[in-house]
């Protein structure tokens, strides 16, 4: 009889406690979403940043590979190219996708 009881408040402590923590992590949660929504625009606006220097720099190096007539232009030119693509649509899909 006394293990019964013992066991019947372990369970009912357990319960309560649970009870008292899904409400915390809760506003947890809710805090943390809070927190990485309010990042998420100037780490975009960063990333495009980051995109326009990337495709400036693939610009002049095109330019300068172009001029001295290197065979291997249209590759460096695509790869630069893509670069910036790439950069620009993981924003706006990680953007998309999060907020």
């Amino acid at each position: 009889m006394k293990k019964r009881i013992l066991f019947f408040a372990a369970i009912l402590l357990a319960a309560t406690t649970t009870i008292f923590a899904q409400g915390n992590g809760m506003q947890g949660i809710t805090d943390a979403t809070n927190m990485v929504t309010g990042y998420f625009d100037p780490a975009t606006k960063l990333i495009y940043a980051i995109g326009a220097v990337v495709g400036l720099i693939g610009g002049v190096k095109v330019y300068s590979k172009f001029s001295s007539g290197d065979p291997d232009t249209s590759k460096t030119a695509a790869s630069w190219f893509g670069a910036c693509i790439f950069l620009i649509v993981a924003a706006t899909i990680l953007r998309s996708f999060f907020l």
